[in-house]
């Protein structure tokens, strides 16, 4: 399904089914809460990349809680991220089909069962932009319901069923904010939580890969590009997913990818099966052995991570690779523009954010369901400029690159 279609089923049929529950919730009268929880559904639908700033979340969980079984409700394209991260048992994943309507209310309804059968304590819902997954949150039949809510302030309508209804809070990082809802889970203040909250539990954890693995994705590489067998590799991800507004311009990614092959370096563009015409034209601008079009060519995440132990660096728009990075030792630029890095900046130590706070930057909000007022000139990213990311780049790179591309001289 498209965004925008998913926009307006969350808006036309979103808002009455919430409003409904809470109404048939205020009837009910109060459910007995358990304290403290033996099962617990974290609710997580959203971007793969989202799962990783979650990662604190599963760990404090299961350091408050380490008798609970904890579940996870996602969509199944997410999948495989949350099993690279090992926080909970793979049988104790439930997912949804959203690349249709049907699917996904085929999916729905056998999860609501699953749900309902497993007498779920508490759920955590990590959603920022969409009201079905509190629906689920209610639907699951647990008594104690922890979720983002607007309380006085602007924002989406999900309904007054939230129990335990956590404040978002646009000036704390979002990993933060995470936090904050297991805390909820017992808080007795309105809104929850209303003291320090403690320091985080830890990073994200670094994948371990065994060398062999590590080399034959680079064996492989090789086989397929010679050009690049011995040559620093930079990987560009030019795409903006489901949100072209998050990219920065495809002609600074020319020149970007231009310079560093005249500089001696190899570039990889990278991106999913569907960014192989966008990942060409930059193949094609530069003209270049030593250029590579990488789009759908790793078939999985877990390949992709692997193949980030054989680059020296990733410049990426704000977007999901830039937090898998963050799981490797893989110095990473990110973009960010309609978003801001005080939210959503990646959590490991190896990485820099470029953002340009223009007084409409960010414009991608949870108040307004990430539909941008721009008019698509997003000058937040467009006043980066290439030479601002091409210093840094070569700050990040260390050593002078190896002998200039013959071929781009």
């Amino acid at each position: 399904m498209n965004l925008k279609f998913q926009r307006a089923v969350d808006r036309y049929a979103g808002v009455p089914i919430c409003a409904l529950l809470s109404l048939l919730e205020r009837f009910r009268g109060k459910a007995p809460l358990a304290a403290p929880p033996k099962k617990i559904l974290v609710i997580l639908l959203s971007e793969m990349g989202s799962l990783v700033l979650a990662h604190p979340m599963f760990a404090r969980l299961k350091q408050r809680y380490p008798e609970a079984s904890i579940y996870v409700l996602q969509f199944a394209k997410n999948r495989e991220v949350l099993d690279l991260l090992g926080v909970i048992p793979e049988e104790n994943v439930l997912t949804l089909d959203d690349g249709s309507l049907g699917g996904l209310v085929r999916d729905s309804l056998s999860a609501i069962r699953t749900l309902r059968a497993l007498r779920i304590d508490a759920v955590i819902d990590c959603e920022l932009f969409a009201r079905i997954s509190s629906i689920f949150s209610w639907l699951s039949g647990a008594p104690l319901r922890v979720g983002f809510h607007r309380h006085t302030q602007e924002g989406l309508y999900r309904g007054s069923f939230i129990n335990r209804p956590v404040m978002y809070n646009p000036y704390r990082h979002l990993s933060h904010q995470f936090l904050t809802m297991v805390e909820a889970l017992e808080s007795t203040t309105m809104p929850p939580v209303k003291f320090l909250p403690e320091p985080d539990p830890c990073k994200p954890p670094q994948l371990v890969f065994a060398p062999q693995e590590r080399e034959e994705v680079a064996a492989q590489l090789h086989r397929d590009f010679p050009a690049i067998s011995d040559k620093k590799l930079v990987l560009v991800y030019p795409s903006g997913g489901i949100l072209p507004i998050r990219a920065w311009p495809l002609e600074n990614y020319h020149r970007l990818c231009k310079t560093l092959l005249d500089e001696g370096y190899a570039v990889a563009i990278t991106g999913m099966k569907g960014d192989q015409p966008l990942a060409q034209t930059i193949v094609d601008h530069c003209q270049s052995a030593s250029c590579i079009n990488l789009a759908g060519y790793t078939k999985s995440v877990r390949q992709l991570l692997a193949l980030f132990h054989r680059a020296s660096l990733l410049v990426t728009n704000d977007g999901g690779p830039g937090q898998f990075a963050a799981l490797t030792p893989l110095p990473t630029i990110t973009f960010f523009g309609p978003e801001t890095p005080l939210l959503y900046q990646p959590l490991g130590t190896n990485g820099y954010c470029f953002h340009q706070p223009l007084p409409c930057s960010p414009c991608l909000t949870a108040y307004n369901h990430r539909s941008s007022p721009c008019d698509g000139d997003n000058q937040c990213l467009k006043q980066i400029t290439t030479e601002q990311v091409l210093a840094k780049a070569r700050e990040m790179l260390g050593a002078t690159a190896v002998a200039p591309d013959r071929k781009s001289a």
